[in-house]
């Protein structure tokens, strides 16, 4: 079989990373194969992207050789089944269903099958998505590469231990949620002293994104950055004095285990 692809769910993480697959040409859009319930989401998906949609699950199966199950959780084991025993063992299978863990899904398939869990996030929409990838012990090198190089193609991945899953949901994968309360408490303190709306968040939205460029492309710890900023006696550091007094730091921090631990306890 070529080199092909197939999506169970054509919801939106599915098509971002779809998307992603084809900006970076590490598929063609006929290589790319998906089912969904909803036929009006196949329509759009094949006039948007030029992908080949199936009508049937086993239909999918047949033709991809790397499947990636992109449904909620509670549909996860379903979905499983009716395909369990048209999955050949070559075959490689990534989930991406929040707290099914590896152990899981090979209960759900068998021990023997090729199984990848990863944990994206939303900012893939935009080609900026971070994953976390973790493997069974049937995975090649050269497997594993491939499977880092979709989940890289539209932003940035990492294979971690399994263990670390948790942990990533807190820092990357509900963190977008933190990071939007933040610019529109930024934005609401612009508006406060004057600013129109729409410009707040611009500025507010593109200092954050800048900042976060800053701390991947100097290599520099972020103490070291926020310290750059704050001159002695200036603005910045009377800002940086409120934060602190107000808890800023415990706050993310306990924001971060909050996530880690619903994560860990709710597994399927």
């Amino acid at each position: 079989m070529k080199n092909t692809i197939g999506f169970f769910g054509g919801g939106n993480m599915g098509r971002a990373i779809m998307g992603g697959l084809i900006k970076s040409k590490l598929y063609k859009a006929e290589e790319i194969f998906v089912y969904d319930v909803y036929a009006p989401t196949l329509e759009k998906l094949q006039n948007e992207l030029g992908i080949k949609p199936v009508n049937r699950n086993k239909e999918l199966v047949e033709n991809a050789q790397t499947l990636i199950i992109s449904v909620k959780p509670v549909v996860l084991p379903t979905v499983l089944k009716e395909i369990k025993e048209d999955i050949s063992k070559d075959k490689i299978v990534i989930s991406i269903a929040a707290g099914v863990t590896v152990n899981k899904l090979e209960e759900l398939l068998s021990p023997q099958h090729k199984i990848v869990r990863v944990m994206p996030n939303t900012p893939a929409l935009v080609g900026e998505g971070m994953s976390a990838i973790a493997v069974n012990e049937h995975l090649s090198q050269e497997e594993q590469e491939k499977v880092l190089a979709i989940f890289s193609s539209f932003g940035k991945g990492q294979i971690v231990s399994e263990k670390l899953i948790d942990a990533v949901v807190g820092v990357s994968g509900s963190s977008p949620a933190y990071v939007y309360m933040f610019i529109e408490a930024l934005a609401d303190g612009a508006v406060l002293e004057g600013m129109p709306r729409n410009m707040a968040y611009e500025f507010a939205a593109q200092a954050v994104l800048g900042s976060a460029k800053m701390v991947l492309e100097t290599g520099k710890h972020p103490g070291e950055l926020k310290d750059m900023v704050c001159s002695p006696g200036g603005t910045t550091m009377a800002a940086v004095k409120v934060l602190e007094e107000k808890g800023f730091r415990s706050a993310v921090i306990d924001t971060v285990h909050a996530a880690t631990e619903k994560n860990r306890n709710m597994g399927v």
